[in-house]
């Protein structure tokens, strides 16, 4: 150890990684960023001048042991009587032996380089590190029989932090992201706020109206009430009038009988026959009159004891007639009348409701705004895209903040791709896929966007023909022995970086997009298959009913193909899909149409809304079918669910199921081949598969209802 030394020369190696592990922080203006490779190991090499120049090699004592001789142990058995007196001396020699020079000198420096660092910046921890690298280095040159170990330890460390840096990287956009996530989701919530107030103001309208109803109803039954009152006073002035007829009228009868009977005595007395009858016979008439009278009179009598207070029937049924109309009133008002006390009930309770709503939505609006954050200036970005005002205008049109986010992340990492001239190659696990297992740079082709494009649709169109020829393999394997014999075994690698950069980049691209869910597996090629079938099918409905091959039909004639074509949609989705073609609900039906610029694509493959609105409502029917089959199953995700059970399910919300399409959903969800399903009731309640397994995989793969939930009984 005393003929060690410092050196003045630093090893390549070392100093390779002192440069290259630069801390990230620290720019090019900054004057502690090295300028050349020479400088700093000419800035190295002066430092260690200087150190070598204040000490000497024997400096470089075995510090904190006492002597050489003492370092050292003597071969000895631990427990012979000699190795027990060494061991004692050793214990009684003081150690207050002071610090080498050597290691004074590296402490010394040590502490001034970290005090002339500027702290305030925040690379300052990074530049911490740089004193230390130093010494190291120092260490590592100074000590030959330990510098290969030294230098693999520090070269260790140096890429470690290299990676931590790297992920530090890749974290940064990720936080981005989520402040524009936490905008998306405030513009939400003051969407329904706004929303929410709007349909407070329209229920308080409605209350104020009912209110003011029940006031008018309730007036009307006043109204009715004194109406009531005055016929009965009416009625009762009526009877009494009524009465004084009846006795009026029993007196003047009576006066009229009297006259009669005085009239017929006179009549009697004067005629000159009566005194020619016979005494006898006058006697025995004028006894039965009088019988005739006693018992007509009595008649009289019990026909005004029984019928004295009765009215006429004219004016009984009138007044039966009125008071029937004025109860049938009553009981429609009454009912009128609790209703509206229920429905007030109701508007109470509801206010109150109101009220706590509005007070808690208040209380959240001062949060939001006390912690909210302002809206972005997107016209700030026409002076960073290519292309200017004319160009964003473009890209930004019919697109919200999320979506515009995404635009300018694909101009950014378009720009950063451009940039790249080399990929770094991910290496040969079992995670990564195939046609990207390399280890090495891995050169960057530069294509254009619309050439990324047109060679995707040459992958499909071969791929599709490879398919109709039953030579199918996994789509991967296809995809990278498609560019060994498109461009060579040399490129195929690099191209296939550069492709797979590209579509991980273009996710707003719908044929990249596409592209990118097959060839990562999140997507079953059937998928596309089934979107282009439905888009061919169409265009194809469309054309048959153009007899006269004019290329329009009317906005009627849309309609009915994709009521034909779609037969299970609903009428809002008819609705959106003859929107996104332009028509507009205060159009005529008779408008035309020029339906073939429905499934055109640009020069970069993006497709129409129409399409777009056709794969969307795709993917949502899908959702809702996997969403139907769940709540049928009942069970947990974390549950097991047999093939009995899956396959009762899914015949239930979708009776109209053939066996073929049966036993492909089937092994879809359980990963078993069609052939090795077993028949129905067939030791089939053995299989069992993770209820969340079977629902990823059939959202995988192209499912979809094939009829109505419930099967009409002609059917």
């Amino acid at each position: 150890m005393a003929s060690l030394k410092p050196k003045t020369r630093l090893s390549n190696s070392v100093t390779m990684s002192r440069t290259q592990m630069w801390p990230s922080g620290v720019t090019r203006d900054d004057p502690s960023f090295p300028r050349h490779k020479s400088f700093q190991k000419r800035k190295t090499s002066q430092k260690r001048e200087g150190l070598s120049y204040q000490f000497s090699a024997g400096d470089l004592s075995p510090w904190p042991t006492h002597t050489s001789g003492q370092t050292i142990l003597c071969n000895r058995k631990p427990c012979s009587e000699d190795y027990r007196k060494r061991a004692g001396s050793w214990q009684q020699q003081p150690l207050n032996t002071a610090k080498p020079r050597y290691l004074e000198q590296l402490e010394n420096y040590l502490r001034k380089e970290l005090l002339l660092l500027d702290l305030g910046k925040d690379s300052a921890q990074e530049l911490r590190l740089q004193p230390y690298r130093e010494i190291f280095e120092f260490f590592i040159e100074d000590f030959k029989t330990y510098k290969p170990l030294l230098s693999s330890i520090k070269n260790a460390y140096e890429v470690m932090l290299a990676q931590q840096r790297e992920k530090i990287r890749t974290l940064e956009p990720l936080k981005a992201k989520l402040v524009t996530m936490n905008e998306d989701c405030n513009e939400r919530i003051l969407a329904m706020r706004a929303e929410e107030r709007y349909e407070i103001s329209m229920l308080k309208r409605e209350k104020m109206n009912l209110l003011k109803l029940v006031d008018r109803k309730n007036e009307e039954k006043m109204a009715l009430q004194s109406e009531v009152t005055k016929l009965r006073k009416s009625l009762a002035q009526e009877y009494l009038h009524y009465l004084t007829e009846r006795d009026a009228r029993k007196i003047l009868i009576a006066d009229l009988n009297e006259l009669r009977y005085q009239r017929e005595d006179m009549s009697l007395a004067q005629s000159p026959s009566v005194w020619g009858e016979d005494p006898t016979k006058l006697t025995l008439a004028l006894k039965m009159t009088r019988q005739d009278l006693t018992r007509t009179q009595m008649e009289l009598n019990t026909m005004k004891a029984n019928f004295g207070d009765v009215v006429p029937r004219r004016d009984f049924e009138m007044q039966e007639k009125t008071n029937k109309d004025l109860q049938e009133q009553l009981d429609s008002l009454r009912a009128d009348y609790e209703e509206v006390c229920k429905e007030h009930e109701m508007l109470l309770q509801l206010h109150m409701s109101t009220l706590k709503e509005r007070d808690q939505f208040y209380a959240e609006l001062q949060e939001i705004q006390r912690t909210s954050t302002p809206r972005p200036d997107w016209t700030k970005c026409e002076e960073v895209v290519t292309g200017g005002t004319e160009r964003w205008t473009m890209l930004a049109e019919g697109k919200n903040s999320d979506q515009l986010v995404d635009v300018l992340l694909e101009e950014i990492g378009e720009g950063l791709l451009r940039e790249k001239d080399f990929f770094s190659g991910l290496g040969y696990e079992e995670s990564i896929p195939p046609f990207l297992r390399f280890e090495g740079n891995v050169t960057n082709m530069k294509p254009t966007r619309k050439a990324v494009v047109n060679l995707i649709k040459e992958i499909w169109k071969e791929r599709l023909s490879e398919e109709q020829t039953l030579q199918k393999q996994k789509f991967s394997d296809f995809f990278y022995n498609f560019l060994e014999r498109r461009f060579g075994p040399g490129d195929a690698m690099a191209w296939a970086y550069t492709i797979f950069e590209n579509i991980k980049l273009f996710r707003t691209n719908d044929i990249m997009s596409q592209f990118y869910e097959v060839l990562m597996g999140k997507n079953r090629e059937s998928v596309y298959i089934r979107q282009k079938e439905i888009t061919a099918q169409l265009l194809k409905e469309m054309t048959n009913i153009d007899s006269q091959n004019e290329g329009v039909i009317t906005m009627e004639q849309l309609s009915t193909v994709l009521k034909s074509t779609f037969p299970f949609k609903k009428d809002e989705k008819i609705q959106q899909l003859m929107e996104a073609g332009d028509w507009q609900p205060d159009s005529s039906n008779t408008e035309l149409l020029k339906y073939r610029s429905l499934f055109v694509e640009d020069e970069e493959g993006q497709s129409t809304l129409f399409v777009q609105k056709l794969r969307e409502q795709y993917l949502d029917e899908k959702d809702e079918y996997l969403q139907e089959l769940k709540q049928e199953l009942g069970l947990e995700f974390r549950e097991d669910v047999t093939l009995f059970r899956l396959r009762e399910a899914l015949m239930n919300i979708d009776p109209s199921l053939d066996k073929q399409t049966l036993n492909s959903y089937l092994s879809e969800a359980m990963q078993i081949p069609v052939t090795e399903l077993p028949e129905e009731g067939e030791k089939e309640k053995g299989i069992v598969v993770n209820v969340k397994t079977a629902l990823e995989q059939l959202h995988m793969a192209d499912i979809r209802r094939v009829g109505p939930r419930e099967q009409d009984p002609a059917s």
